[in-house]
């Protein structure tokens, strides 16, 4: 495929805001998988070619949260098997079954994430109560949502965020770097499976990769930085976009 270099600098800075957004709240899909249907991609072409974009972005991201020690992988290596695990199996699965009721629950859910942070001011302030143990949160948690991402995909970051919040009791800027590790891992897993299927366009996914790559650096520092001030407004407002986007998408308003 065939593009001006100024459509591969458009969708480098596109990438570029969109793994900045993705680092801090989620949803940079929301940003790039139109703009690849936008230039021509097949859908399935967009889905693998984002893949690939946002591996570069949720990879920078957890290797900042990794080296600045905010996430140490010894200790959750059992919620990234499990991660791995779901995500393969989802993306074995959605090449078979239909995701039509997926697509038709997906804005209610998405839309509670956001009331729940925008209702919940004090919720992820600071660490509390841990419900469930790592390996249970693995097997409820990690193994499911991995399975979403590969199946489907969109508010993945967001899901992932709120149950750290919820079941493990991290705070809002822990939750978000663990999180990131997590949507890494599902967003490789889906990525080795669209390579094997050839859908994806290599030399624009690489450029994107490149913006991914330096947005999500950028935004995991002011995860860091600015924590709950910064990524619970983004969290509540990405969540609501996210959901008017999918209405729309999915026919709510005909």
């Amino acid at each position: 495929m065939e593009l001006a270099w100024d459509i591969y600098l458009l969708l480098f800075l596109l990438a570029a805001l969109a793994g900045f957004i993705d680092a801090i709240a989620g949803g940079g899909g929301l940003i790039t998988i139109p703009a690849l249907l936008a230039v021509g991609l097949p859908p399935a072409a967009a889905l693998a070619t984002n893949k690939l974009q946002a591996s570069g972005g949720s990879f920078s991201a957890s290797l900042y949260f990794v080296r600045q020690k905010a996430v140490h992988l010894r200790q959750i290596w059992k919620m990234i098997l499990g991660t791995f695990i779901g995500a393969m199996i989802g993306t074995i699965a959605v090449q078979s079954i239909d995701a039509g009721v997926v697509k038709s629950l997906l804005p209610i859910l998405v839309l509670i994430v956001g009331l729940y942070f925008l209702f919940s001011p004090k919720i992820g302030d600071q660490d509390r109560q841990q419900r469930l143990s790592f390996v249970a949160f693995a097997i409820t948690a990690a193994f499911p949502i991995g399975f979403y991402d590969g199946f489907f995909g969109p508010g993945t970051g967001s899901f992932l965020c709120v149950a750290f919040v919820t079941l493990l009791g991290f705070n809002l800027a822990k939750a978000t770097a663990h999180a990131k590790i997590l949507n890494f891992t599902s967003n490789f897993t889906s990525l080795i499976f669209f390579i094997l299927g050839g859908e994806v366009y290599w030399i624009l996914g690489l450029v994107m990769m490149l913006g991914g790559f330096i947005g999500a650096r950028l935004g995991a520092k002011m995860v860091l930085t600015k924590g709950q001030k910064l990524i619970r407004p983004m969290v509540v407002v990405m969540a609501f976009i996210m959901t008017a986007k999918m209405m729309y998408d999915y026919g709510w308003f005909n």
